[in-house]
């Protein structure tokens, strides 16, 4: 799956991305608000993970600053399966936090997961200690769940987060 918003393209990670996605994955303060990237992040770790079989209906897209030159990787964002539901996932590089990139790209994912996908909800988390993600799922329609203990691999153990779900389609009415 490929969108273009009005500044980004978001796209599948290529091989030849994986230099950039090292590069941005380098910042410990990128790394440590993820629940499944490890720390230290390498090369290796990049070409893994551009690499990898992804299960069908799973999303996993590059967000790029579209300029007037290549597009500039700025972070990534995805649907993949947890139990029995899809989550949204993301993460922007520092030097772009608080520009609205992570929400213009949740857009075109979350429309991607109703219109395309045909899903009926979404489910996000955010560590506590990251309450700029909750404010980002609060602009894209999320409702707060509960509290949780997730994973952190990067932190190398389990930590408090806030869960959230978004209904996508319309339920069927019961006859």
């Amino acid at each position: 799956m490929f969108a273009r918003t009005e500044r980004l393209l978001l796209r599948p990670g290529w091989a030849e991305d994986a230099p950039a996605l090292a590069t941005a994955f380098a910042r410990e303060e990128v790394v440590m608000t993820l629940a499944r990237a490890p720390w230290p992040y390498s090369l290796h770790d990049a070409e893994t993970y551009l690499g990898r079989e992804r299960r069908a209906g799973e999303c996993d897209l590059l967000i790029f600053l579209r300029t007037m030159g290549a597009p500039r990787l700025i972070g990534g964002i995805s649907l993949a399966r947890r139990n029995h539901d899809m989550e949204l996932g993301y993460w922007i590089v520092p030097s772009h936090w608080g520009l609205g990139f992570a929400t213009e790209a949740g857009q075109a994912v979350v429309a991607m997961a109703s219109d395309s996908l045909r899903l009926d909800r979404l489910v996000s988390m955010h560590f506590i200690d990251n309450p700029a993600s909750g404010r980002v799922l609060d602009k894209l329609g999320f409702a707060p769940m509960g509290r949780e203990e997730r994973e952190c691999v990067a932190r190398r153990k389990s930590l408090p987060c806030l869960t959230f779900s978004r209904a996508l389609q319309p339920m069927a009415m019961a006859a």
